[in-house]
């Protein structure tokens, strides 16, 4: 493809092709290719411009000019919109469809059929004032009802068309946010899966994952997700839950254990006889808490609906009276050309998007305003412990050796036989060994690995074990002495350890954990500061290990243990004593606390469901995001209080001006326009200086 570089910058360079060169499916193939590549962080490519934007890491300017032009349109696959890009697709052309119709019937349709027209589409309008009048139910819909009327009685047909505009961009947006919310959950609440391994008679056959029943065996591989909760019946290996129960680390699984649909075996082969199918599975009944909670969420309405509400019946009582008092209908009519709410839902979304923007350059996804202000207004804050307060990284904090050995040795040996085997423990090992500068060489004979025990070989000519306390001491029955009990309960408290023993000897423990990221104890002095009464911890992890979270990072309360519907009701019960939540997690089981706090934040890393199901995602690996979006969120809040405060005083001394004479209504109503836009101008700056 022929490009041109129209931009550099330090990290940051743009391309350009020929507009509309590529599909949008070949710009979804292209902008995979380029964030495919190591050194570059992500890709946006724009068919409709040719516009190819790209943030790469490092010195890398020239790896990108080349990469971007070695590609041939040749290799760009037009790949299938997802459901989710489909929709912002049709809203896109919905939105032009109509901003050139409007156009083009303001250039070219005559006056006398537009008039038409305009009185037409009036009617939905007047009809849905209507409704509210026979229900009682004073609403903003009777102010635009009243609105449109009034102009088209009084001739004013360009208003009318004005306003209407307007309110059917409004509603296109909502039915837009709706949608699109709605596919994200059933897109990313899928596992995924096609097929499935069936054992039967004839040995292991790839079935379709739908034709499964209830006690049918299946067998899981390594690395594949296991496709529905059941029970092992033969094999072993390491499941990864930490999506599910919220443990750090992967769990031993054997004959007579419980699997999950929607955890990842890693390590070993597994047999299980399914127990319950897709719809019946754990993720299932989570899945059903998360749209329990989200349909809660969906009938909260917006603070400037609210507001614009309220006015409604106010708006009214100024126009009685003042046709009452005065009997003249031009100085009662500037009470209604003079439209709060317009100044209210106008400038508020504005505020919000601008907030949401702002909120986006930091680091944050907020997928819409309500989010922003109970942020703003919440007293509580809960957090998951692994991967949100902590790395859900494992790291090696200390190295103990016993007997003669040295702690330099105990780290080699133990690097030299974990490197073999890519876990992440084995990982955590190999790179502090790495970190020391220390080096080994291979001395040992064949390696053994017993699935979800540890490692057998023999070292100089010893017999020589790595592995779990229950692998070294039980199965190869290793002695402990009190003495190096006392260590290793003092030294592990709170903490995991593998052992390393080499001729039936204990030569030492390499101490493993979850590190507390960096930032957590300053993030949670500072959201204190902010306003946030109380934070708390809920995980699935052990008694011993949310100890030492809590207490090192001075927290409220804290439970272990948690199952996630404990989670869900652990904020139900904060919820119903006056509390007001943010929840803050990254997996599944975060997830039905997640879709029942006020708002939620789902972590970059964590799982598909727990991003899509929160209300706000950091795309940063860091918790500094909160302290942004609080800052942010109560900044928004008094922004629109102030905005409140201007577009009543400003536009009550209108309505006083009309009411004695002094403005006509049409004057009324280029002031009261004027000064929305000024609002709404001052309502796009930024909030955070």
């Amino acid at each position: 493809m022929r490009t041109e570089i129209v931009f550099k910058g330090k990290g940051r360079l743009r391309a350009r092709l020929k507009p509309k060169e590529i599909t949008k499916g070949q710009a979804l193939s292209l902008t995979e290719m380029l964030e495919s590549e190591p050194f570059i962080k992500s890709a946006k490519v724009t068919p409709a411009s040719g516009s190819i934007l790209v943030l790469y890491r490092g010195d890398n300017e020239a790896n990108v000019i080349k990469l971007i032009g070695s590609i041939k349109k040749s290799e760009l696959a037009d790949r299938e919109l997802t459901p989710l890009m489909q929709s912002d697709e049709r809203f896109k052309a919905a939105m032009e469809r109509k901003l050139i119709t409007r156009v083009i019937t303001k250039l070219l349709v005559p006056m006398p059929i537009r008039k038409a027209f305009i009185a037409y589409r009036a009617l939905k309008y007047i009809g849905k004032g209507v409704n509210c009048l026979v229900d009682m139910d004073m609403k903003v819909e009777m102010l635009d009802a009243a609105s449109i009327g009034i102009s088209l009685a009084r001739g004013n047909f360009t208003t009318a068309s004005s306003v209407m505009f307007l309110l059917s961009l409004s509603g296109m947006l909502e039915d837009y946010t709706k949608e699109r919310a709605e596919l994200a959950l059933s897109e990313q609440l899928s596992l995924n899966i096609s097929k499935v391994w069936l054992i039967g008679d004839d040995g292991e056959v790839s079935v379709p994952f739908d034709s499964i029943e209830v006690g049918d065996k299946v067998k899981v591989y390594a690395g594949n997700v296991i496709p529905f909760d059941a029970a092992v019946i033969s094999g072993e290996g390491m499941v990864n839950q930490s999506t599910m129960t919220g443990e750090s680390e992967p769990v031993h699984k054997a004959d007579g254990d419980t699997v999950f649909a929607g955890t990842t075996l890693e390590e070993g082969n597994l047999t299980i006889s399914v127990m319950s199918l897709a719809s019946d599975s754990r993720l299932s009944k989570i899945i059903s808490l998360i749209r329990d909670g989200e349909e809660q969420k969906s009938r909260i309405q917006g603070k400037a609906e609210r507001i614009a509400d309220s006015i409604v019946p106010y708006s009214f009582l100024g126009f009685g009276l003042i046709y009452g008092l005065t009997g003249n209908i031009t100085k009662a009519l500037s009470v209604l050309m003079v439209d709060f709410s317009c100044a209210l839902k106008l400038s508020t979304p504005i505020s919000v998007i601008s907030a949401m923007r702002e909120a986006a350059a930091n680091g944050a996804t907020v997928k819409g305003g309500r989010y922003l202000e109970e942020f703003a207004e919440a007293d509580t804050m809960i957090f998951d412990k692994t991967g949100t307060l902590t790395n859900a990284c494992p790291t090696v904090s200390e190295v103990v050796p016993f007997g003669n050995y040295e702690e330099s040795y105990v780290l080699s040996t133990s690097a030299c036989l974990e490197e073999h085997f890519p876990h992440s423990v084995a990982a955590a090992i190999v790179k502090k060994a790495e970190l020391e500068g220390l080096t080994h060489e291979e001395e040992h004979a064949e390696v053994e690995y017993i699935a979800a025990h540890g490692i057998v070989t023999h070292y100089y000519g010893k017999r020589t074990v790595i592995g779990s306390a229950h692998f070294i001491f039980e199965d190869e029955g290793v002695p402990l002495s009190e003495e190096n009990k006392r260590i290793i309960d003092e030294k592990s408290l709170g903490k995991s350890a593998v052992f390393l023993a080499i001729g039936g000897t204990l030569a030492g423990m390499i101490v493993i954990e979850d590190p507390i990221r960096e930032e957590a104890k300053s993030i949670i002095s500072q959201l204190r500061a902010l306003g946030i009464k109380r934070i708390c911890m809920l995980t699935g992890d052990a008694e011993p290990a949310a100890k030492r979270v809590a207490e090192e990072l001075g927290l409220d309360m804290y439970i272990s243990q948690v199952l996630p519907e404990h989670k869900s009701e652990f904020v139900q019960a904060l919820k119903s004593n006056g509390h007001k939540a943010i929840m803050i997690g990254d997996g599944i089981n975060d997830s039905p606390a997640l879709a029942e706090a006020d708002v939620s934040v789902a972590m970059s890393d964590g799982s598909d469901i727990a991003r899509e199901v929160a209300d706000i995602t950091l795309s940063n690996d860091s918790l500094e995001g909160l302290v942004t979006l609080r800052r942010l969120s109560l900044l928004l809040n008094k922004r629109i209080s102030s905005n409140f405060r201007f577009i009543a005083g400003f536009n009550s001394l209108l309505i006083g001006l009309g009411a004695v004479g002094v403005l006509q209504p049409q004057a009324s109503a280029l002031l009261h326009n004027g000064s929305t836009m000024l609002i709404s101008a001052r309502s796009m700056s930024r909030l955070i200086k």
